[in-house]
């Protein structure tokens, strides 16, 4: 597991302006427009049935209920009329403000499924020099967490916030047309308003992004913890596991209580400003109707106004916080977006019609980390047909150099051909559909055994019944109670190592490759397991161009060619009969693993 982090991923992150992330967000909204539009159009709807109540109040109080100049039926005529129209008036913002709901919770889920989709399709183009320095935690932080707080802001703030900007906007219009002067009064408050939602929002960034990275941190951890829970175990590492998670839950635990902090001294401070402009317009307005200069009506329309506009400001106050997370969500995503590590795409991609599998390495120069190379001039080749075997220590470049034959990457210098092509003039698609590759550690897609084999290709019953015979699959599936249907991986039934090697093969004979990579295939396996791959790996290598990696010396005999890998370089080359004749490392090694004594303790790889 990777050790504490002392800067957290989003720490060391760059910042993304307000401006540019809305500018690359209206890619995925413009699509939705007819939604969006239709929520702001009820917007003013329902902004305008809400300004008529304190107009509605004022007509009844001035010209009904203390309007001692009509009759007393007339006035309650009057006043049952505003009820009804009010009521109306309810109902009408009612209506509108489901659809609104609607309209938007579409659009938002529509929005969202574009902006993951567009995610994912991003990131499975990346290299694997990208994912092996990334922790995967934090990357399902990106589409679970991040993406939900998106959207959070797209449903339930952003048109809430317009709805509050609208009727802030009505409000002041319907103020200053009624009284001018306490309506300018009332506006005497609206800068320290601004500068104090001004100040929240530079704190409120950063208390989030600082949320988020540990989250993000702990997410990880977790993921780290809960899949190598065997190791922790083994090693008695629970106190030391506990240990570094109350770490990573203190810090994050520092962080929301910053952010409660700020929020505990905004809203006060909000609620005060609110307060304040509420006594000046009580002492103003009732200076007026003591003069004889306003109405009780209009100062009741006034103090309602007011409370209807205090609570926007409070709106604001409370969508802000999860704004200011939505957007720095939507930093992390975008810089995620921003990432390049992928095979630059070709103009004019090349297919090779008939491919033969004749594989060149030239003078091949290859390194993960500037100045550190892991290939030093690596020059070989395989004729179609034929089989090449590789051996090497621990860290000499064999995994390199199929990475770099699946174009994984690209060599720094030198060149790979395919059948005399360059690999990187090869559409990468193509490339990797006619290598097959069987690995150490064999990924095990949670289904039946059919759909591990298969991997969504389409194959008769007896096709796939021949595979299963060929890759030696045959005992174990008759031996399963619902035989290809057995469901294996998680949430079913596990494999044993050598069973995931002969559903590798299996996987591989489905695909039909011209070229055929083992990746130490026959490693930790019983003999009779053994015996069996050794069986599957004839059948794959028929008529295949074949490349094995095998510390097994007894798997790589029957090789076309050997070649011995040391510090980046090919120490020996030849055949099983030729390397044994010259009495070099290989021949030492051969001796090694027969029980031979030391005989030459001075030779080692590379030297």
């Amino acid at each position: 597991m990777n050790h504490d982090q002392e800067i957290l991923d989003d720490e060391q992150e760059r910042y993304l302006g307000d401006f540019k992330l809305w500018g690359r967000l209206l890619k995925f909204i413009i699509p939705q427009w007819k939604w969006v539009f239709t929520a702001v159009g009820l917007a003013f709807i329902i902004t305008g049935t809400s300004l008529m109540w304190p107009r509605l109040a004022q007509l009844a109080i001035d010209k009904y209920i203390l309007n001692n100049s009509l009759p007393i039926d007339e006035r309650l005529n009057g006043v049952t009329r505003i009820a009804f129209f009010f009521l109306a008036v309810i109902a009408v913002g009612f209506v509108a403000n489901f659809f609104q709901v609607i309209a938007l919770e579409w659009a938002g889920q529509r929005i969202m499924h574009s902006l993951r989709q567009h995610l994912f399709n991003h990131v499975i183009r990346l290299n694997l020099s990208f994912f092996s320095a990334q922790r995967v935690g934090r990357l399902v932080t990106r589409y679970t967490n991040d993406i939900q707080n998106m959207y959070e802001m797209f449903t339930s703030v952003i048109i809430t916030l317009f709805n509050e900007g609208v009727r802030l906007v009505g409000i002041l219009l319907v103020l200053f047309w009624m009284d001018w002067r306490l309506a300018l009064l009332l506006a005497l408050t609206f800068p320290p308003m601004i500068l104090i939602t001004w100040t929240f929002g530079k704190l409120s960034r950063q208390a989030y992004r600082r949320i988020r990275s540990h989250l993000a941190g702990i997410n990880a951890f977790l993921q780290e913890a809960v899949s190598g829970m065997s190791v922790v175990q083994i090693f008695l590492r629970e106190k030391d596991v506990r240990e570094r998670f109350s770490r990573l839950n203190g810090r994050y635990f520092e962080a929301a209580m910053f952010q409660v902090r700020v929020f505990g001294i905004f809203v006060p401070l909000i609620e005060v400003m609110g307060s304040v402009a509420l006594a000046l317009i009580i002492w103003y307005g009732g200076s007026q109707i003591l003069r004889h200069y306003m109405t009780i009506g209009v100062l009741t329309a006034f103090i309602s106004y007011m409370r209807l506009f205090s609570q926007p400001i409070r709106e604001f106050s409370q969508k802000y916080t999860i704004v200011q997370s939505a957007m720095t969500s939507a930093e992390r995503i975008f810089q995620l977006l921003e990432e390049k590590d992928y095979v630059p795409p070709l103009i004019d991609p090349v297919r090779i019609d008939g491919i033969r599998g004749h594989i060149e390495f030239r003078h091949v120069v290859f390194s993960y980390e500037t100045g550190r190379p892991v290939l030093r001039n690596i020059s070989f080749e395989v004729k179609p047909g034929h089989t090449l075997a590789i051996i090497g220590a621990t860290g000499s470049g064999k995994t390199t150099i199929i990475n770099l034959l699946e174009r994984f990457y690209d060599p720094q210098q030198g060149s790979i051909l395919l059948d005399g092509v360059d690999l990187r003039r090869l559409e990468p698609h193509w490339l990797r559909e006619h290598i097959g590759l069987v690995m150490q550690d064999i990924f095990i897609v949670p289904g039946s055994i059919r759909d591990n084999i298969l991997l969504d290709r389409g194959l008769s019953e007896s096709e796939i019944g021949r595979i299963v015979d060929l890759s030696q699959l045959k005992s174990l599936v008759q031996s399963l109670p619902q035989g290809l249907d057995t469901r294996i991986g998680e949430g079913g039934m596990d494999l044993s190592a050598g069973q995931k090697q002969l559903l590798a093969f299996a996987r591989v004979l489905a695909r039909d490759p011209k070229i055929l990579i083992l990746d130490e295939a026959t490693s930790n396996v019983d003999t009779e397991t053994e015996m069996l791959i050794e069986q599957a790996i004839r059948a794959v290598m028929a008529s295949r161009t074949s490349i094995i990696i095998a510390h097994r010396l007894s798997t790589i005999r029957r090789a076309n060619q050997i070649i011995i890998v040391g510090q980046g370089r090919i120490v020996e080359q030849g055949t099983h009969e030729d390397l044994m004749e010259k009495a070099g490392l290989y021949h030492h090694l051969q001796m090694l693993q027969n029980g031979a004594p030391f005989a030459h303790e001075h030779v080692r790889y590379g030297s």
